[in-house]
């Protein structure tokens, strides 16, 4: 009876560790749900970006607003007769 119990003992053991430190076990479990985890919040950004790239696609396609709202701010180009003014921030002045 007692080398049935031992018995039972190291194949429970065994397969804890299997559990634990084996091939497919926990710590395989945490570190490829860290993977996909990472990985979604990628896609997530990806998405959020190619959506603005589509709305701007769709805005250069519908008018000539998006083409000179790009050309203004990318290329700093002005239409004739305009004069171009650049506000840059400043420091505040303490008034006391």
């Amino acid at each position: 009876m007692r080398l049935f119990q031992l018995t039972l003992l190291c194949l429970a053991l065994f397969v804890q560790y299997r559990l634990w430190f084996g091939h497919n076990g926990v710590q395989d479990y945490s570190r490829l749900q860290a993977a996909v985890t990472a990985h979604q919040e990628t896609n997530a950004q990806l998405l959020k970006r190619n959506k603005v790239l589509k709305a701007d696609i769709e805005d250069l396609k519908l008018g000539q607003e998006g083409v000179e709202e790009r050309a203004r701010n990318e290329l700093g180009m002005i239409k004739p007769g305009e004069t171009f003014i650049r506000v840059l921030p400043g420091q505040q002045l303490n008034e006391n």
